[in-house]
């Protein structure tokens, strides 16, 4: 098939094009062109990169006619954020593509009252962020329900992979407090640590993708939770990832309100966010309908992050 992916080079796309390429297909990237992906690798060779600023064609009008102009069968957008820009495609591609798959993520969830979080439970995203992908899917499914507009929407949890700092055991992007934790040094959890972080490997968000090419019939009008198979507490993240560096977690609990005073302020909002959402979803569906089967672990993938964070001199053990 002719495929577009567009923000390719990202988080996702760095093992998405690849697998896309090895399974034969013909791949296009669509890109502002400021950056390669987190990892060469041979098959982006065979990919075509058409450099497009998706903002300033958006504002123009021309952003879905460009898309068109490819001729894809599958368009995979990995960058829309509002509903504004996902109307646009689908106006562009109708008649067109026979998948469009859109990268939403697992905070449309936002609070709930049964855990881990599946796709039918009522929504009450807390974010903007959140509120904004919830209102792409529901248009994008009901495009595919009323119009049969092909669409499908993967919502990954907190992405993990080597070339980026994970959400660690703090619920935020902190580089000190994740080397403090491998090296048994103490680090600062609100309550009795028992919020919730479900963090995915992007290879596995790149696996259910592509998933979505196999299983169609599946995928088309559905939208489903793409993470690993467990969440962790965030005390249990703690203790397990200074295991697996051999020391013991040292951690202090503090009340929400003096936890958040503790926090450094650069890491303030992020971990806030992380904590709140205390993300849990199931994978249930995604399993029954699509074949998807996360090869990693929440553990296992923030390990080998945080191994290349230390290979690269970002942190030491």
């Amino acid at each position: 098939m002719k495929i577009v992916v567009i923000g390719g080079t990202g988080h996702i796309g760095t093992y998405l094009v690849p697998r896309l390429v090895w399974g034969g297909h013909d791949v296009t990237v669509i890109t502002r062109g400021q950056r390669g992906p987190y990892h060469d690798h041979p098959a982006w060779k065979e990919v075509k990169k058409v450099i497009i600023d998706r903002a300033s064609a958006e504002a123009d009008g021309t952003f879905g006619s460009a898309i068109r102009a490819l001729q894809p069968d599958v368009v995979m957008d990995m960058l829309c954020f509002t509903l504004e820009s996902a109307k646009q495609l689908v106006e562009a591609l109708r008649g067109q593509v026979q998948l469009f798959a859109h990268c939403g993520t697992v905070w449309v969830r936002g609070w709930g009252a049964e855990v881990p979080a599946r796709e039918e439970h009522p929504r009450n995203p807390l974010s903007d962020y959140g509120v904004k992908k919830n209102q792409i899917e529901a248009y994008l499914l009901d495009q595919a329900r009323r119009s049969g507009f092909p669409a499908t929407a993967i919502h990954p949890g907190h992405i993990v992979g080597p070339g980026w700092t994970p959400v660690g055991p703090t619920a935020c992007h902190d580089p000190a407090a994740i080397g403090a934790c491998i090296r048994g040094e103490e680090i600062i959890l609100p309550n009795l640590g028992m919020e919730t972080l479900h963090h995915v490997h992007a290879d596995d968000v790149a696996q259910a993708f592509e998933l979505t090419l196999t299983h169609r019939p599946a995928a088309i009008g559905e939208g489903f939770f793409a993470v690993s198979p467990a969440a962790l507490t965030l005390r249990g993240f703690a203790e397990g990832l200074a295991a697996r560096f051999g020391k013991q977690a040292q951690i202090k609990y503090l009340p929400w309100e003096a936890w958040k005073t503790a926090l450094p302020p650069d890491w303030l909002e992020g971990a806030v966010a992380h904590a709140t959402h205390c993300s849990n979803a199931s994978i249930a569906k995604a399993v029954a309908n699509l074949g998807y089967h996360p090869r990693y672990s929440s553990l296992d993938a923030v390990e080998e992050s945080v191994r290349w964070m230390i290979e690269t001199g970002q942190i030491h053990a």
